[in-house]
């Protein structure tokens, strides 16, 4: 990668990281901390709460990512930082969950990832838009690995209103870095001309795969963060400010081994087979916590697995998305993209929080596991695009 390729990919997954640092550190603890709310004892809600703010995402991916195609990057990323700032400061005045609902939707109201996503492709080459994207990958999963961290500790010394206004404050940072630190990266001048050409344009068999592929994966995450940390403080008897102990070498050991996987998929040309590999890698995981969520080996050995696949999918399929996108117009493909990871979130909160209110933890995964069989023979006819000469 080139000087000025490193520098676009290194501040916009920055940006990436930092604004999904603030959704982040909530998941490890916030099904606990619901338990002092009234009706916090309902998983629906504490669900649709999780989950909520992917839904308001997801309606607006679109209208986001056809706008920054139409006025530009920064100035999208700008409003949808400011949109998402306010959403976590009334989140953290909030002290019931319909409130916290709320502030949650207007969380998710600001929806960027499709501007990021554009300008990191508007920026580099195709041969290194796997690198680029695999940045945000993994920086997405160093949030991860912060949050899991820091998110129960924080929960200790400021609760989950003060975890709110810190993710307020990572907003604003991360408005700063827009305006000082990402350098101007030029559009295609197709893409303006022809950013509202209709949608059907967009929507190829390839990436109608790859959009259902990121709706499952974050389904399941959010599913998984809805049970576990409950999993953890019943069954394995951790205490929540603790729960860092597992989380820490199960993430870095997944990366241990992510990371070499991703760059061996790419030099080998090998992406096809290792994203159907990670899919069923995840599909085994979500497997081994329906059958022995209530005992401690279990839950640290799953979870292993779990980031392992995840930390790959997370490089791949954006990548693949991106390649996979219209030139002219990355910015709305790459918004119904965003649009299905967020739905996937909302959904996967949603229909957790129900099944494991009414069958048990047992029946979240069990719906995971069926939705992980689906996606693998969707997965298996993935066909990587064909690198331009």
């Amino acid at each position: 990668m080139s000087l000025v390729e490193r520098r676009i990919s290194v501040t916009l997954a920055s940006i990436y990281g930092v604004r999904m640092l603030g959704l982040f550190l909530i998941l490890p603890v916030f099904a606990i901390y619901a338990r002092s709310l009234p009706g916090g004892d309902r998983h629906s809600l504490v669900g649709l709460a999780l989950g909520i703010y992917g839904l308001t995402q997801a309606v607006l991916q679109i209208p986001w990512g056809m706008a920054s195609d139409r006025f530009g990057r920064k100035p999208i990323m700008l409003a949808g930082l400011s949109v998402f700032a306010v959403g976590s400061i009334f989140a953290g005045f909030s002290h019931t969950l319909p409130m916290i609902i709320l502030g949650r939707a207007i969380q998710g109201a600001g929806a960027i990832s499709a501007a990021i996503s554009a300008m990191i492709a508007d920026g580099t080459h195709e041969e290194n838009r796997t690198k680029a994207m695999a940045m945000v990958g993994m920086m997405i999963g160093i949030s991860f690995i912060i949050s899991l961290v820091a998110g129960p500790v924080l929960y200790r010394l400021v609760s989950v209103p003060g975890m709110f206004f810190l993710t307020a404050l990572l907003a604003f940072i991360a408005m700063g870095l827009v305006v000082f630190v990402v350098p101007d990266v030029p559009m295609a001048p197709a893409a303006q001309a022809t950013a509202l050409e209709p949608l059907r344009t967009i929507l190829t068999p390839t990436l109608m795969r790859l959009h259902f592929s990121i709706f499952a994966l974050n389904f399941m995450q959010v599913t998984l963060f809805l049970v576990v940390p409950l999993a953890l403080v019943t069954h394995a008897g951790i205490a929540v400010q603790d729960h860092w102990l597992v989380y820490l070498p199960t993430t870095i050991g997944s990366f241990i081994i992510a990371v070499p996987g991703i760059i061996w998929a790419e030099s080998r040309g090998l992406m096809r087979p290792v994203l159907i590999g990670a899919v069923t890698l995840l599909t085994l995981a979500m497997l081994a916590f329906a059958i022995g969520y209530d005992r401690a080996s279990v839950l640290v050995g799953a979870l292993f697995l779990f980031f392992v696949a995840f930390n790959l999918l997370e490089a791949l399929l954006p990548s693949l998305a991106s390649r996979s996108a219209p030139a002219a117009r990355k910015g709305l493909a790459l918004g119904v993209y965003n649009t299905a990871q967020s739905a996937g979130l909302f959904v996967g909160g949603a229909l957790g929080g129900l099944a494991s209110q009414y069958g048990g933890p047992a029946a979240a995964f069990c719906m995971c596991v069926a939705l992980g069989v689906v996606w693998m023979a969707v997965a298996a006819f993935i066909q990587p695009p064909r690198k331009s000469v």
